[in-house]
């Protein structure tokens, strides 16, 4: 009669070990796509697998490791070897379990990656946490485990535990990326606050780009700190265009007291303190890390302006009272100050400060567009020269490239393709959602195509979590 069930006459070969590991990124690739998208049950399992369990152990063990942190090496190899144990106790009954054989496959990779030795201690199921007051991820995590213990929250706080980042950005002419993921074009010129709240103040100040025109770009940002208690008092940088300094007000670097060792880029041991700046291109580039608060601030000078990409705890975001609701992060420009149409930038056709020299010019070619220009020179562009030279440093043609153009056309200044291309990749560095990085120019042909591929990926998936439970029966029949 034969085995019942699924087996089929030669499914015994698709689970052999030679072609799980010679299908092993497919393989992990299928689970991640799987395990990611919630689309149905992607295994055949049976009620006694406790893989689950052993993965949970594992990311509890490491969540409040990082690299920075002394021992780390050595507390990641411990938990990988609780890891491996975990797997082995279930083994037996996770036969045929796609997600196990993935986590086995895994772990093995991992180990031999930062040269584990499979022999040697193991971390705790349950380690004791002792949180650092002045470091917001060892903070929130401990009191995410005891929901009793929190400290250092303003009684005025909306009440979020444990809540995942935002981001925001602000670049060009000016492009504003908000919180939402509202992306928006604005005049907004003088001073206006990007974030207030009881943590933190974000202004940024924006003049007029070519005379006639509404556009505007960042000539001046000031950032505060605000005193917290335990942890630093309060700290003022200010950056204005050619002065883009390596440390706040009072010639200060840092703030607090260190509050774990780290290794430099030299390779030696530091400390790392509650607040501080890492410059990382002189007078161009600057990143100011406030561990206490968890947030990230990235601010260049491109050109003759500054932009700027922020990183937030969404929990102290949303600490503020109502004396502090313009917050264009947070709301985004009044609608008398967009420029945009509900999202929809269109490209202006003759900018103000160049119509005479476009007038005077016949069809000037690309290659004469591209040469190199001299700071705060400006180029005339037509629309198609202002798309080659955007394509340059954009190779996806989302609102970045869209921005980019915009900005060509509207000044002349080539800086702002830089500008347009560092304030995407400083967003992908800060923005912890990577499925919202995208966006697309409303009505665009590429953001057609992109709702048109969620269809795609979608059946692309299901197509997986088939082929994933025919490889898990074949294994379970052999």
């Amino acid at each position: 009669m034969g085995r019942a069930g699924c087996c089929y006459r030669g499914a015994e070969r698709l689970a052999s070990p030679s072609l799980v590991r010679r299908f092993r990124p497919l393989l992990l690739l299928i689970i991640a796509a799987c395990c990611g998208a919630h689309i149905g049950q992607c295994q055949v399992a049976t009620t006694q697998c406790r893989i689950h369990k052993c993965t949970t152990d594992f990311v509890s063990l490491t969540s409040h490791l990082t690299s920075a942190v002394d021992g780390f090496h050595t507390e990641f190899c411990k938990a990988l070897r609780a890891y491996s144990a975990c797997t082995q106790k279930t083994a037996k009954s996770c036969r045929g379990n796609l997600v196990f054989h993935s986590a086995v496959l895994g772990i093995s990779d991992l180990m031999s990656n930062r040269n584990c030795s499979r022999d040697g201690p193991t971390s705790s199921t349950h380690p004791e946490i002792h949180p650092e007051p002045c470091n917001y991820h060892s903070r929130t995590q401990h009191a995410h485990t005891h929901p009793h213990g929190h400290a250092h929250m303003h009684s005025h706080s909306h009440g979020h535990s444990r809540s995942g980042y935002w981001f925001c950005g602000l670049f060009g002419d000016p492009h504003l990326r908000t919180f939402k993921d509202s992306f928006q074009t604005c005049k907004v010129e003088g001073a206006w606050p990007l974030i207030d709240n009881h943590y933190l103040l974000v202004q940024v100040t924006n003049v007029p780009v070519v005379p006639g025109s509404s556009a505007t770009a960042t000539n001046k940002i000031t950032i505060i700190f605000k005193p917290y208690e335990g942890c630093t008092d309060q700290r003022v940088y200010q950056a204005v265009t050619d002065n883009l300094p390596a440390a706040f007000d009072d010639g200060t670097v840092s703030s607090g007291d260190p509050i774990h060792k780290s290794l430099g880029a030299d390779g030696a041991a530091g400390k790392v303190r509650a607040l501080w700046i890492s410059e990382r291109s002189p007078g161009r580039h600057v990143e100011l890390h406030a561990g206490y608060i968890g947030v990230t601030i990235i601010v260049r000078q491109l050109g003759r302006y500054l932009t700027l990409a922020v990183r937030i705890p969404e929990e102290l975001a949303q600490d503020y009272d109502d004396t502090q609701d313009l917050q264009l992060c947070l709301n985004g420009c009044p609608g008398s100050e967009r420029i945009d149409q509900a999202g929809h930038l269109p490209l202006p056709l003759s900018p103000p400060a160049l119509g005479l020299q476009r007038q005077q010019l016949r069809q000037p070619s690309f290659s004469s567009q591209t040469q190199a220009h001299p700071y705060g020179a400006t180029q005339i562009f037509g629309v198609e020269g202002a798309k080659e030279r955007c394509r340059e440093q954009l190779e996806v043609l989302d609102i970045y490239f869209h921005s980019c153009v915009f900005d060509l056309l509207t000044t002349g200044d080539a800086n702002f393709t830089v500008a347009a291309y560092s304030a995407q990749k400083d967003m992908e560095s800060l923005h912890p959602h990577q499925d919202r990085w995208r966006i697309y120019p409303r009505g665009s042909a590429t953001s057609i195509f992109r709702s048109d591929s969620q269809s795609i990926k979608h059946f692309a998936l299901l197509l997986l979590c088939a082929l994933s439970s025919v490889v898990a029966s074949a294994s379970m029949c052999a």
